[in-house]
């Protein structure tokens, strides 16, 4: 697996997922349960996570919708 986007913004979760899901790339959700442990605060981040091989069509598809600044940015780098 590999981590697109961490971030503790709900609309950002919610609209890369939903960006994901209508291309056909499946993607999971880490760390959603961790609020428990903070409070539900949302302090700590939540991780998108895909399949390796679906690297390349997410961010073309984040770059395309204009987020493109949530990608992990070490891995914006190697684009």
């Amino acid at each position: 697996m590999f981590e697109l986007v961490r971030t503790n913004d709900p609309v950002v979760i919610s609209f890369v997922q939903s960006l994901l899901r209508d291309a056909g790339i499946a993607c999971f959700v880490a760390d959603q349960n961790m609020s428990i442990l903070e409070g539900s605060l949302g302090i700590l981040p939540k991780r998108i996570l895909i399949d390796e091989e679906d690297r390349q069509a997410a961010h073309q598809l984040l770059e395309d919708a204009g987020i493109e600044h949530e990608m992990r940015s070490s891995d914006r780098d190697n684009d």
